[in-house]
Protein backbone atom coordinates (compact mmCIF):
# COMPACT_ATOMS: atom_id res chain seq x y z
CA UNK A 1 0.00 0.00 0.00
CA UNK A 2 1.54 3.07 -1.44
CA UNK A 3 1.75 5.92 1.68
CA UNK A 4 0.42 9.97 0.18
CA UNK A 5 1.47 12.94 2.56
CA UNK A 6 -0.80 15.62 2.36
CA UNK A 7 0.52 19.27 3.74
CA UNK A 8 -1.95 21.41 4.79
CA UNK A 9 -0.85 24.56 6.48
CA UNK A 10 -3.73 27.06 6.07
CA UNK A 11 -7.76 27.35 6.32
CA UNK A 12 -7.50 27.99 3.14
CA UNK A 13 -5.71 25.26 1.33
CA UNK A 14 -7.31 22.84 3.57
CA UNK A 15 -10.71 23.79 2.17
CA UNK A 16 -9.13 22.68 -1.47
CA UNK A 17 -7.25 19.79 -0.38
CA UNK A 18 -10.10 18.23 1.18
CA UNK A 19 -12.01 16.18 -1.66
CA UNK A 20 -8.83 14.99 -2.53
CA UNK A 21 -7.86 13.91 0.88
CA UNK A 22 -11.22 12.39 1.49
CA UNK A 23 -10.78 10.10 -1.47
CA UNK A 24 -7.41 8.57 -0.85
CA UNK A 25 -8.66 7.98 2.68
CA UNK A 26 -11.77 5.95 1.30
CA UNK A 27 -9.48 4.22 -1.28
CA UNK A 28 -7.86 0.51 -0.78
CA UNK A 29 -4.97 0.87 -2.40
CA UNK A 30 -3.49 4.09 -0.25
CA UNK A 31 -2.68 5.04 2.69
CA UNK A 32 -3.23 8.93 3.77
CA UNK A 33 -1.27 10.39 6.03
CA UNK A 34 -2.08 14.41 7.12
CA UNK A 35 0.99 17.01 8.33
CA UNK A 36 -0.52 19.90 9.68
CA UNK A 37 1.67 22.73 9.95
CA UNK A 38 1.67 26.60 9.53
CA UNK A 39 -1.00 29.26 10.17
CA UNK A 40 -3.21 26.07 11.41
CA UNK A 41 -1.49 26.48 14.64
CA UNK A 42 -1.81 30.04 16.05
CA UNK A 43 -4.84 30.41 18.68
CA UNK A 44 -4.68 33.90 16.77
CA UNK A 45 -6.47 32.80 14.02
CA UNK A 46 -8.47 30.43 15.07
CA UNK A 47 -6.15 27.09 16.04
CA UNK A 48 -7.95 26.05 12.68
CA UNK A 49 -6.09 22.78 12.83
CA UNK A 50 -8.81 21.71 15.22
CA UNK A 51 -11.01 21.20 11.64
CA UNK A 52 -8.95 18.68 10.16
CA UNK A 53 -8.77 16.63 13.46
CA UNK A 54 -12.83 17.21 13.47
CA UNK A 55 -12.89 15.01 10.13
CA UNK A 56 -11.50 11.92 11.71
CA UNK A 57 -8.48 10.97 9.19
CA UNK A 58 -6.98 8.04 10.53
CA UNK A 59 -3.37 9.58 10.32
CA UNK A 60 -3.16 12.98 11.28
CA UNK A 61 0.18 14.87 12.28
CA UNK A 62 -0.01 18.00 14.56
CA UNK A 63 3.78 19.73 13.65
CA UNK A 64 3.60 21.52 16.98
CA UNK A 65 7.03 22.42 16.77
CA UNK A 66 6.70 24.51 13.39
CA UNK A 67 4.94 27.36 15.64
CA UNK A 68 5.03 29.82 13.11
CA UNK A 69 7.12 32.72 14.03
CA UNK A 70 6.04 35.64 11.72
CA UNK A 71 9.54 35.87 9.93
CA UNK A 72 8.64 33.73 6.85
CA UNK A 73 11.95 32.66 5.89
CA UNK A 74 12.91 31.71 9.59
CA UNK A 75 10.20 29.39 9.22
CA UNK A 76 10.61 27.85 6.02
CA UNK A 77 13.86 26.68 7.32
CA UNK A 78 12.65 25.21 10.36
CA UNK A 79 9.96 24.05 8.58
CA UNK A 80 12.18 21.71 6.27
CA UNK A 81 14.00 20.46 8.99
CA UNK A 82 11.37 19.19 10.91
CA UNK A 83 9.79 17.91 7.86
CA UNK A 84 12.63 16.33 6.49
CA UNK A 85 12.45 14.05 9.96
CA UNK A 86 8.70 13.32 9.61
CA UNK A 87 9.29 11.61 6.23
CA UNK A 88 12.15 10.12 7.80
CA UNK A 89 9.87 8.31 9.56
CA UNK A 90 6.85 8.07 7.56
CA UNK A 91 8.29 7.22 4.00
CA UNK A 92 5.72 7.98 2.13
CA UNK A 93 5.50 7.23 -1.89
CA UNK A 94 4.00 10.57 -2.30
CA UNK A 95 3.88 14.33 -1.50
CA UNK A 96 0.88 16.63 -2.27
CA UNK A 97 1.14 20.26 -1.98
CA UNK A 98 -0.88 22.91 -2.75
CA UNK A 99 -1.01 26.84 -3.90
CA UNK A 100 1.69 29.14 -2.95
CA UNK A 101 2.42 29.18 1.11
CA UNK A 102 5.91 28.33 2.60
CA UNK A 103 4.62 25.03 4.03
CA UNK A 104 4.04 24.03 0.09
CA UNK A 105 7.51 24.87 -0.62
CA UNK A 106 8.69 23.39 2.43
CA UNK A 107 6.98 20.20 1.08
CA UNK A 108 8.21 20.36 -2.71
CA UNK A 109 11.96 21.12 -1.45
CA UNK A 110 11.90 18.04 0.82
CA UNK A 111 10.25 15.91 -1.48
CA UNK A 112 12.44 16.39 -4.29
CA UNK A 113 15.54 16.44 -1.91
CA UNK A 114 14.55 13.24 -1.27
CA UNK A 115 13.34 11.58 -4.49
CA UNK A 116 9.75 11.10 -3.27
CA UNK A 117 7.16 12.03 -6.45
CA UNK A 118 5.55 15.52 -5.59
CA UNK A 119 1.94 16.60 -6.93
CA UNK A 120 1.82 20.58 -7.02
CA UNK A 121 -1.95 21.67 -6.61
CA UNK A 122 -3.11 24.29 -8.29
CA UNK A 123 0.08 25.79 -9.93
CA UNK A 124 0.35 27.80 -12.79
CA UNK A 125 -1.75 31.10 -11.59
CA UNK A 126 -0.95 34.37 -11.13
CA UNK A 127 -1.10 36.62 -7.57
CA UNK A 128 0.52 39.76 -7.07
CA UNK A 129 2.79 39.55 -4.04
CA UNK A 130 5.64 36.96 -3.09
CA UNK A 131 3.05 34.09 -3.65
CA UNK A 132 3.37 33.83 -6.90
CA UNK A 133 7.52 34.20 -6.70
CA UNK A 134 6.83 30.87 -4.51
CA UNK A 135 4.11 29.25 -6.05
CA UNK A 136 6.34 29.25 -9.39
CA UNK A 137 9.39 27.99 -7.13
CA UNK A 138 7.23 24.84 -6.33
CA UNK A 139 6.81 24.40 -10.00
CA UNK A 140 10.26 23.92 -10.60
CA UNK A 141 10.38 21.47 -7.56
CA UNK A 142 7.39 19.65 -8.06
CA UNK A 143 7.49 16.36 -10.42
CA UNK A 144 3.36 16.77 -11.36
CA UNK A 145 1.54 19.42 -11.69
CA UNK A 146 -2.50 19.34 -11.62
CA UNK A 147 -3.81 22.35 -12.48
CA UNK A 148 -6.91 24.40 -12.07
CA UNK A 149 -7.75 25.46 -16.24
CA UNK A 150 -5.79 25.67 -19.53
CA UNK A 151 -4.70 29.31 -18.51
CA UNK A 152 -2.83 27.67 -16.02
CA UNK A 153 -1.29 25.16 -18.14
CA UNK A 154 -0.55 27.51 -20.82
CA UNK A 155 1.57 29.30 -17.58
CA UNK A 156 3.66 26.43 -16.81
CA UNK A 157 4.41 25.59 -20.37
CA UNK A 158 5.97 28.80 -20.76
CA UNK A 159 8.06 28.02 -17.95
CA UNK A 160 9.50 24.82 -19.76
CA UNK A 161 7.43 22.26 -17.73
CA UNK A 162 7.19 18.94 -19.80
CA UNK A 163 3.39 18.87 -20.81
CA UNK A 164 2.85 15.13 -19.89
CA UNK A 165 3.78 16.15 -16.70
CA UNK A 166 0.09 18.70 -16.35
CA UNK A 167 -3.15 17.75 -16.02
CA UNK A 168 -6.13 19.68 -15.47
CA UNK A 169 -8.69 18.61 -13.12
CA UNK A 170 -10.10 22.06 -11.76
CA UNK A 171 -10.27 23.40 -8.71
CA UNK A 172 -11.06 20.60 -5.96
CA UNK A 173 -12.98 23.25 -3.51
CA UNK A 174 -15.46 23.65 -6.34
CA UNK A 175 -15.99 19.26 -5.63
CA UNK A 176 -17.45 20.42 -2.25
CA UNK A 177 -19.66 23.56 -3.70
CA UNK A 178 -21.41 20.70 -5.78
CA UNK A 179 -21.50 17.54 -4.29
CA UNK A 180 -21.89 18.42 -0.16
CA UNK A 181 -24.68 19.10 1.10
CA UNK A 182 -24.28 22.51 3.00
CA UNK A 183 -25.71 23.42 5.98
CA UNK A 184 -28.53 26.23 5.94
CA UNK A 185 -27.95 30.42 6.35
CA UNK A 186 -30.38 30.12 9.35
CA UNK A 187 -28.50 27.52 10.98
CA UNK A 188 -24.77 28.69 10.02
CA UNK A 189 -26.55 32.69 11.45
CA UNK A 190 -27.47 30.68 14.59
CA UNK A 191 -24.00 28.67 15.20
CA UNK A 192 -21.84 32.00 14.56
CA UNK A 193 -24.13 34.46 16.33
CA UNK A 194 -24.50 36.75 13.05
CA UNK A 195 -27.85 39.04 13.48
CA UNK A 196 -27.60 40.49 10.03
CA UNK A 197 -30.65 39.61 7.41
CA UNK A 198 -28.24 41.22 4.91
CA UNK A 199 -24.26 41.44 4.89
CA UNK A 200 -21.25 41.54 2.66
CA UNK A 201 -18.15 39.67 3.63
CA UNK A 202 -14.51 41.79 4.25
CA UNK A 203 -11.53 39.59 3.64
CA UNK A 204 -8.45 41.91 3.14
CA UNK A 205 -4.51 40.09 3.31
CA UNK A 206 -1.19 41.56 3.22
CA UNK A 207 0.70 42.15 0.20
CA UNK A 208 4.44 41.54 1.28
CA UNK A 209 5.60 43.46 -1.84
CA UNK A 210 3.19 46.86 -0.56
CA UNK A 211 3.66 45.86 3.14
CA UNK A 212 4.73 50.19 3.64
CA UNK A 213 1.45 51.02 1.70
CA UNK A 214 -0.59 48.65 3.82
CA UNK A 215 -1.82 50.97 6.87
CA UNK A 216 -3.05 53.45 4.51
CA UNK A 217 -4.59 50.75 2.62
CA UNK A 218 -6.46 49.41 5.34
CA UNK A 219 -7.66 52.61 6.49
CA UNK A 220 -8.81 53.63 3.48
CA UNK A 221 -10.98 50.42 2.71
CA UNK A 222 -12.40 50.22 6.78
CA UNK A 223 -13.83 54.12 6.23
CA UNK A 224 -15.54 53.05 2.62
CA UNK A 225 -16.89 50.37 4.46
CA UNK A 226 -18.49 52.70 7.63
CA UNK A 227 -19.10 54.90 4.92
CA UNK A 228 -21.26 52.60 2.71
CA UNK A 229 -23.79 51.81 5.48
CA UNK A 230 -23.37 48.12 4.97
CA UNK A 231 -23.19 45.16 7.41
CA UNK A 232 -20.11 43.51 6.85
CA UNK A 233 -18.75 39.69 8.63
CA UNK A 234 -15.03 40.60 8.75
CA UNK A 235 -12.54 37.74 8.75
CA UNK A 236 -8.95 38.11 9.93
CA UNK A 237 -6.15 37.54 7.34
CA UNK A 238 -3.73 35.45 6.87
CA UNK A 239 -0.30 35.32 8.92
CA UNK A 240 2.00 36.54 6.00
CA UNK A 241 3.98 40.04 7.00
CA UNK A 242 1.91 42.58 7.86
CA UNK A 243 -0.97 40.87 9.16
CA UNK A 244 -0.98 42.55 12.61
CA UNK A 245 -1.15 46.31 10.61
CA UNK A 246 -4.76 44.96 9.39
CA UNK A 247 -5.40 43.25 13.03
CA UNK A 248 -4.63 46.36 14.65
CA UNK A 249 -6.23 48.73 12.57
CA UNK A 250 -9.58 46.36 12.35
CA UNK A 251 -9.43 47.07 16.35
CA UNK A 252 -11.68 49.78 15.96
CA UNK A 253 -14.40 47.90 14.20
CA UNK A 254 -14.87 45.80 17.69
CA UNK A 255 -17.48 48.11 19.00
CA UNK A 256 -19.11 48.80 15.67
CA UNK A 257 -22.43 46.91 15.41
CA UNK A 258 -22.03 46.86 11.82
CA UNK A 259 -19.30 44.45 11.67
CA UNK A 260 -18.88 41.19 13.57
CA UNK A 261 -15.45 39.53 13.25
CA UNK A 262 -13.93 35.89 13.00
CA UNK A 263 -9.99 34.92 13.61
CA UNK A 264 -11.65 31.86 11.12
CA UNK A 265 -14.48 30.17 9.78
CA UNK A 266 -14.97 26.70 8.98
CA UNK A 267 -14.47 26.50 5.21
CA UNK A 268 -18.29 24.74 4.45
CA UNK A 269 -19.69 27.26 6.55
CA UNK A 270 -17.74 30.24 5.08
CA UNK A 271 -19.54 28.61 1.97
CA UNK A 272 -23.03 29.00 2.85
CA UNK A 273 -22.16 32.77 4.61
CA UNK A 274 -20.72 33.21 0.85
CA UNK A 275 -23.50 32.24 -1.12
CA UNK A 276 -25.79 34.17 1.02
CA UNK A 277 -23.49 37.40 0.91
CA UNK A 278 -24.63 40.81 -0.88
CA UNK A 279 -20.88 40.58 -2.21
CA UNK A 280 -17.42 39.98 -1.57
CA UNK A 281 -14.64 42.78 -0.78
CA UNK A 282 -11.01 42.56 -0.33
CA UNK A 283 -8.17 40.59 -2.02
CA UNK A 284 -9.07 36.63 -1.12
CA UNK A 285 -8.74 34.22 -3.68
CA UNK A 286 -12.14 33.11 -2.71
CA UNK A 287 -13.49 36.40 -4.11
CA UNK A 288 -12.55 35.13 -7.77
CA UNK A 289 -12.88 31.35 -7.25
CA UNK A 290 -15.79 30.89 -5.05
CA UNK A 291 -17.80 33.72 -5.06
CA UNK A 292 -18.16 33.28 -9.21
CA UNK A 293 -19.87 29.79 -8.49
CA UNK A 294 -22.71 31.52 -6.69
CA UNK A 295 -22.96 34.35 -8.95
CA UNK A 296 -21.92 36.58 -5.87
CA UNK A 297 -20.19 39.87 -7.05
CA UNK A 298 -16.40 40.56 -6.09
CA UNK A 299 -15.02 43.82 -5.53
CA UNK A 300 -11.13 42.61 -5.68
CA UNK A 301 -8.66 45.56 -4.02
CA UNK A 302 -5.46 46.01 -5.57
CA UNK A 303 -2.79 43.50 -6.95
CA UNK A 304 -2.93 40.31 -5.02
CA UNK A 305 -5.40 39.00 -7.48
CA UNK A 306 -5.05 40.81 -10.56
CA UNK A 307 -4.40 39.10 -13.48
CA UNK A 308 -5.63 35.22 -11.86
CA UNK A 309 -9.42 34.79 -13.23
CA UNK A 310 -10.14 35.12 -17.06
CA UNK A 311 -12.71 37.40 -19.10
CA UNK A 312 -16.01 35.12 -18.39
CA UNK A 313 -15.54 35.95 -14.30
CA UNK A 314 -17.66 38.62 -14.77
CA UNK A 315 -18.61 38.56 -11.17
CA UNK A 316 -15.44 40.32 -10.56
CA UNK A 317 -14.98 44.06 -10.59
CA UNK A 318 -10.92 45.14 -10.05
CA UNK A 319 -10.08 48.30 -8.46
CA UNK A 320 -7.75 50.63 -6.51
CA UNK A 321 -7.45 50.68 -2.94
CA UNK A 322 -9.14 54.26 -2.76
CA UNK A 323 -12.33 55.19 -0.40
CA UNK A 324 -13.97 56.91 -3.10
CA UNK A 325 -13.46 53.94 -5.59
CA UNK A 326 -14.63 51.05 -3.33
CA UNK A 327 -17.69 53.49 -2.38
CA UNK A 328 -18.83 54.07 -5.99
CA UNK A 329 -18.26 49.78 -6.76
CA UNK A 330 -20.19 49.09 -3.46
CA UNK A 331 -23.13 51.06 -4.96
CA UNK A 332 -23.20 50.32 -8.67
CA UNK A 333 -23.48 46.18 -7.74
CA UNK A 334 -25.93 44.26 -9.02
CA UNK A 335 -27.36 41.36 -6.47
CA UNK A 336 -26.24 38.65 -8.57
CA UNK A 337 -24.61 38.11 -11.56
CA UNK A 338 -24.72 35.00 -13.76
CA UNK A 339 -22.93 31.92 -12.77
CA UNK A 340 -19.84 31.50 -15.00
CA UNK A 341 -16.23 30.49 -13.68
CA UNK A 342 -13.24 28.98 -15.16
CA UNK A 343 -12.26 26.64 -12.34
CA UNK A 344 -13.50 23.10 -13.07
CA UNK A 345 -16.34 20.57 -13.01
CA UNK A 346 -16.31 19.83 -9.12
CA UNK A 347 -15.19 16.42 -10.74
CA UNK A 348 -11.69 17.06 -9.29
CA UNK A 349 -11.31 13.96 -7.03
CA UNK A 350 -12.46 11.63 -9.16
CA UNK A 351 -9.78 13.13 -11.65
CA UNK A 352 -7.04 13.35 -9.18
CA UNK A 353 -7.75 9.52 -8.36
CA UNK A 354 -7.89 8.44 -11.75
CA UNK A 355 -4.45 10.17 -11.73
CA UNK A 356 -3.20 7.83 -8.68
CA UNK A 357 -4.61 4.88 -10.10
CA UNK A 358 -2.77 5.07 -13.09
CA UNK A 359 0.66 3.09 -13.56
CA UNK A 360 1.98 5.77 -15.32
CA UNK A 361 2.13 8.22 -12.87
CA UNK A 362 4.73 6.41 -10.47
CA UNK A 363 6.64 6.42 -13.47
CA UNK A 364 6.88 9.59 -13.87
CA UNK A 365 10.78 9.98 -13.67
CA UNK A 366 12.37 12.46 -10.75
CA UNK A 367 14.67 13.74 -12.97
CA UNK A 368 13.46 17.23 -14.50
CA UNK A 369 14.50 19.11 -17.85
CA UNK A 370 13.01 21.60 -18.99
CA UNK A 371 11.51 22.08 -22.26
CA UNK A 372 11.29 24.81 -24.79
Amino acid sequence: MKRIVFITGTRADYGKLKSLMLSVEKSDNYELHVYVTGMHLLSEYGSTFKEVVKDGYNHIYIARENMPTYNMSADLGKGISNFTRYIGEVKPDCIVVHGDRGDALMGSIVGAFNNIHVIHIEGGEITGTIDESIRHAITRFAHVHLVANEQAKEVLLAMGEDEERIKIIGSPDIDIIRHKKLGSIDDIKEKLGISYNSYAILLFHPVVTEVKKLQEQVKEIIQACKESSKQYIVIYPNNDTGSQIILDAYKELEKCSAFTMFKSVGFEDFLVLLQNAEFMLGNSSAGVREAPYFGVPTIDIGSRQEGRYSAIDKSIIHIECKKDIIISAIQSLPYRYEVAHSWGEGNSANLFMEILNHSEFWKTSLQKRLSY
